[in-house]
């Protein structure tokens, strides 16, 4: 049995699984699991654009929508593309209409002087921090020499001119055109001020717009057509309805099988198999940074189901074939009864090994075949959902992807370990 037990630990493919096992606990330790909303609570904000856009312009969106969210102080913030004309923004621990004003923005900014055009969003180089002065708020920023020149040349002899900025179309401030800018000298500091009824609101009016003016504008007209929040109390009872429907499986599993088997020689390694399984799966969305939200885990749970179905098969063909090989065994005993005891039982054994060798073959042919047919159907679900983001039939790829990725890591890695114990432990 020391033999057989060194030959398994040794075997490459139980050096393999323990490796990833170690990994996964390794990457779970230091990067932990990522949660989706329906998990740790959060807000999901849609945005569509005016028109399709090609891929470059999709990534300037998301880039500049993911910048504002950074410098307005959204920690916890993912933004992804979803098809040519939308765009999934994942927000933890802000109210959606903190942050709605400055997303939903295309942040078009220009400064005009008698209804000349003095400057543009473009001429901004840097915005330094906003000014609160009580209910008073101001914004400085800095423009480009081009700019600078610009605004100097309409500026010319106009003091005391109203200076109207508009933020996409809207007049934001119209402060008075200072005497030391009406020169003709060019000057790089220029700033927008304005005033509120409280402090509070001074505040965040100031925020948002230094916040919008120094991410840049957005290539196109974008508008929020649908916010969803879920709360951290309603993620939490995610959670725990998620472990308790575990635990509940596992149970249910391990029940099955001992009354299958009537051996826990073979319901624990079944069982360890499985949760190996799991832990590998989360290792994987550890290391790639895949959200697991609740289709994530349907998917998981999935994946572990098939790969009890897919060890019932190894072991029902390795007992079959364990009996069927003892039977002609017996017929053998009674002929070469003249035979040497050593030989004899060194002959039975290694045609009892040809035979398991043999049927594992056949069962993991079944197993293959049932996972290629199994991930087909799950990739047109996966383009769907990936195509569609991450609301409606969107969700569906979290459960595909999550599938695939168990059968996977089943298939090569914890399958062939099984087989493995199998082949040196229970067919003696």
């Amino acid at each position: 049995m020391n033999e057989k037990i060194k030959s398994f630990i040794k075997d490459y493919r139980t050096i393999i699984l323990i490796v990833f096992i170690i990994g996964s606990i390794a990457s779970i330790s230091y990067n932990g699991i990522p949660q989706g909303l329906d998990l740790q609570g959060g807000s999901l904000i849609q945005v569509h654009l005016e028109e399709p856009v090609d891929q470059a312009t999709m990534e300037r969106v998301t880039s500049v929508l993911d910048r504002r969210l950074n410098i307005f102080g959204v920690k916890d913030v993912k933004v992804r593309d979803s098809g040519n004309q939308d765009v999934i923004i994942e927000i933890a621990g802000v109210k959606p209409d903190e942050v709605a004003q400055i997303v939903g923005t295309p942040g078009k900014f220009i400064a005009k002087i008698n209804n000349q055009t003095a400057l543009e969003g473009s001429d901004i180089i840097s915005v330094q921090p906003y000014e609160i002065q009580g209910t008073q708020w101001a914004v400085p920023f800095k423009i480009s020499l081009e700019g600078a020149n610009r605004f100097a040349k309409i500026a010319e002899g106009k003091a005391g001119a109203p200076v109207d900025m508009y933020l996409d179309d809207k007049l934001i401030s119209s402060p008075e055109l200072a005497p030391e800018l009406a020169t003709g000298r060019p000057s790089t500091d220029v700033q927008i001020s304005g005033t509120e009824k409280t402090k509070e609101e001074a505040e965040k009016e100031a925020k948002s717009i230094q916040t919008v003016l120094q991410s840049g504008a957005l290539p196109v007209s974008v508008q929020i057509v649908g916010i969803s929040t879920v709360s951290p109390e309603l993620g939490s009872e995610f959670k725990n309805g998620a472990l308790t429907a575990g635990i509940l499986a596992l149970i249910v599993v391990s029940l099955i099988i001992f009354l299958r088997y009537r051996t826990p020689k073979l319901v624990i390694p079944i069982i360890f198999t499985s949760l190996a399984e799991l832990l590998l799966i989360l290792g994987t969305a550890s290391i790639i940074n895949w959200n697991i939200d609740l289709a994530a885990i349907a998917g998981i749970i999935a994946a572990i189901g098939t790969g009890v179905d897919d060890q019932i098969i190894l072991t029902d063909e390795v007992l079959k074939s364990g009996k069927k090989e003892e039977t002609v065994n017996k017929k053998q005993r009674k002929k070469s009864k003249k035979k040497k005891k050593k030989s004899k039982k060194s002959r039975i054994k290694t045609s009892v090994s040809i035979s398991v060798k043999n049927k594992i073959k056949n069962a993991f042919f079944i197993i293959f075949a049932a996972a290629a047919t199994l991930i087909a159907a799950m990739l047109p679900v996966a383009y769907v959902g990936f195509s569609r983001g991450a609301t409606g039939i969107g969700v569906l790829a979290g459960f595909a992807f999550t599938t695939i990725i168990g059968i996977l890591i089943g298939i090569f890695i914890t399958r062939p370990v099984y087989a493995k114990f199998l082949e040196n432990f229970i067919i003696d």
